[in-house]
């Protein structure tokens, strides 16, 4: 069997978290180039295989007939921080699926759409939450959602970012904090929390400011656009923390730059965008004045990526790349 490399990247939100679940409201994601990697080969096991791929594999085995009772092995990298917000644990799982199944299938390949599928319904048993992520980092580019309360976002829109601009994200060095974010907003949901409904209103009224300057290329526009959606998760929801404040604000005084928050809070990570020709210097300064005021911070320039891929591995000698 051929080794299969599936490469996956991770996706910043834009606009518009947990409506992609809450339903009735529009969210916007974008595919950032900060992949990660998933590699089957023949190469023998190191140690054992860990817990999602085991569940991943154990998922699969219930709908490919013939696999056998243990996963191929594999060896994953991400470039994504750990815990940012950006989903690097869906397109860790996006990646297992698609590597999985096509290690297995001898040639076949099952579709996008359903590898999407998969991978949402295998995390909403564990988490309970929304599509966003797994549309976003297999269909790649921009995209503009209307939530459901169960199944897969429906995509309204789709985009590319333009070749011109840059997206700078700062890790903030904490990890997210959100293990009880989604059963505390369903509650809010089921009893009519006015602070939700809010949240609601605004950030569907940002993420439509977000697409249309998306549309019409309106870098200053966007930035404004994706402040209002971060004004909206800090003062509703409370997704913020002081030390996020304070990167948005370094960032805002050193660079120029207007950052908003990405995934459901408590650390992790901001983003960005910039035009290209600015992006070095952008993110030196920014590098420079958080280096004095908040040294934990890390600044990581990159771009909009496609979604999924999937290629042979090069193999010389019966070995792996890099064995």
């Amino acid at each position: 069997m051929d080794p299969i490399r599936a490469a996956v990247p991770c996706r910043a939100c834009l606009s518009g978290e947990d409506l992609d679940w809450l339903g009735g409201g529009r969210s916007v994601s974008l595919a950032l180039g900060l992949m990660t990697t998933v590699e089957t080969g023949p190469a023998p096991r190191e140690g054992a295989e860990d817990g999602w791929q085991r569940e991943v594999w154990a998922f699969l085995r219930e709908r490919l007939p013939g696999l056998g009772p243990r996963p191929p092995a594999v060896t994953v990298r991400s470039e994504a921080p750990a815990a940012s917000g950006l989903s690097s644990s869906t397109a860790r799982i996006v990646a297992l699926f698609r590597a999985f199944a096509d290690a297995s299938l001898g040639g076949r390949r099952v579709s996008d759409a359903t590898i999407t599928q998969w991978a949402y319904e295998f995390e909403f048993a564990v988490f309970n939450g929304g599509g966003m992520d797994h549309l976003a980092v297999v269909e790649g580019g921009a995209l503009l959602l209307d939530g459901r309360e169960r199944g897969l976002p429906f995509v309204r829109d789709r985009l590319e970012l333009p070749e011109r601009w840059r997206v700078i994200v700062v890790d903030s060095g904490t990890r997210k904090d959100t293990r009880h974010h989604i059963r505390d907003v369903r509650a809010q949901l089921a009893s009519g929390d006015p602070a939700l409904a809010a949240y609601r209103s605004a950030t569907d009224e940002a993420s439509g400011r977000v697409w249309e300057a998306l549309r019409r290329r309106d870098l200053t526009e966007l930035g404004a656009a994706m402040t209002a959606a971060h004004e909206a998760m800090r003062d509703h929801q409370r997704m913020s923390t002081p030390l996020l404040e304070e990167l948005r604000a370094v960032a805002l005084r050193s660079a120029g730059l207007p950052l908003k928050l990405s995934g459901a809070g408590g650390g992790g990570a901001l983003v960005g965008i910039c035009p290209a020709d600015e992006a070095a210097e952008t993110a030196a300064r920014l590098a420079r004045a958080l280096c004095v005021s908040h040294p934990g911070a890390r600044v990581v320039p990159t771009t909009a990526a496609p979604g999924a891929r999937r290629e042979p591995v090069p193999v010389a000698g019966g070995q792996r790349k890099g064995s």
